[in-house]
């Protein structure tokens, strides 16, 4: 499957994004999506994840500010992004796993090519 993520800007502290990520695989509903991003000289990081039945989960660096959502007719996730922080500048990226879904990078087997979100102060 091909991952295609777009929506990253420039955005002021307590600013929102949105960040979308478009699948080409028919059978994008039966794959588990996750958020992750990397930051400048930083490991890459869980953000959120959605699975095939809807359920989610997030870090808890962005629990209560991010919402992880996907759209099954359009073949696209979702990730709104609001009252961002500095801290949340980085490279967003979206991945699919065929089977259940986690926080585990190494899990996913499709990656999108990422999307900068910067966050200025």
């Amino acid at each position: 499957v091909q991952l295609q993520a777009s929506g990253g800007g420039l955005v002021q502290v307590g600013g929102s994004l949105r960040l979308s990520c478009a699948a080409s695989d028919r059978t994008f509903s039966s794959y588990g999506m996750g958020w992750f991003r990397q930051a400048p000289g930083k490991e890459r990081e869980f953000v959120a994840r959605i699975s095939s039945g809807g359920i989610t989960d997030y870090a808890d660096s962005v629990k209560g500010r991010f919402t992880i959502s996907r759209d099954n007719a359009k073949n696209t996730v979702y990730l709104q992004m609001n009252s961002l922080k500095p801290a949340d500048t980085a490279v967003y990226y979206c991945a699919a796993k065929k089977y259940g879904s986690g926080r585990i990078i190494t899990a996913y087997e499709y990656w999108g090519q990422g999307t900068q979100v910067t966050v200025s102060s």
